[in-house]
């Protein structure tokens, strides 16, 4: 990117204080320039759709639709833009599906302006941007050893509904993302997870994320 390029800026948050204080606050940059908002996921699909930012900074618990369903959507079909997460969340579970569903950075809500902004232009040079917290966990994950898979006579037996369940929890998809995909209640989701999670003896989502890698892969 050239010095005088200007940066194209979407912001998703359903806060409005915060997406509205990060917009002018960004705003101010000289190479920055904010060409749309974003109250929820769904919000943000259409406005990468329509106004192609460079980089669009995407809170991860929204409404409507999640901020990892919105990645994975903006990355498949706007891979121009790239996603730059912004959330209160550190932990393994949102971290690993941020990463997978095709997000570039990764910062939490506790970085101030001067590391959002370099952020922001480090990601729009394509560059990966992670907190350093965010590093920690993942050389922490990386290292980390993993329990051996099965063999397939001993592999939990999971009904159909669970290991479809599965699948999507590996994918990063939250509970309310998975009862629109499968058109179900959220309710009857949370009763597939909570009996695919006694079978298992997985006691988080990432141990669910790592488990159903373990068997996509076995």
């Amino acid at each position: 990117m050239t010095e005088d390029r200007t940066i194209t800026l979407a912001v998703a948050d359903d806060q409005a204080t915060v997406r509205e204080a990060l917009a002018v606050m960004l705003g101010l940059a000289e190479d920055v320039t904010v060409v749309a908002t974003a109250s929820d996921g769904a919000e943000a699909v259409e406005a990468v759709e329509r106004h192609r930012p460079d980089v669009i900074l995407m809170d991860l618990n929204m409404p409507v639709m999640g901020g990892v369903e919105a990645t994975e959507r903006i990355h498949r079909t706007a891979p121009g833009t790239t996603v730059l997460v912004l959330t209160t969340f550190d932990d393994d579970e949102s971290i690993l599906a941020a990463l997978r569903a095709g997000a570039s950075g990764y910062l939490t809500k506790d970085a101030d302006r001067g590391t959002i902004l370099q952020a922001v232009r480090t990601a729009a040079e394509g560059q990966t941007v992670l907190a350093p917290e965010v590093q920690r966990r993942l050389l922490a994950l990386a290292t980390r050893p993993a329990p051996a898979a099965p063999p397939e006579e001993e592999r939990v037996a999971l009904t159909a509904r669970e290991r479809e369940i599965l699948g999507l929890i590996g994918e990063g998809l939250r509970n309310p993302e998975i009862a629109r995909r499968l058109v179900i209640s959220e309710a009857t989701v949370k009763t597939h997870i909570n009996n695919l999670f006694t079978k298992a003896d997985l006691h988080s989502r990432a141990d669910a994320v790592r488990y159903a890698l373990r068997r996509a892969g076995s």
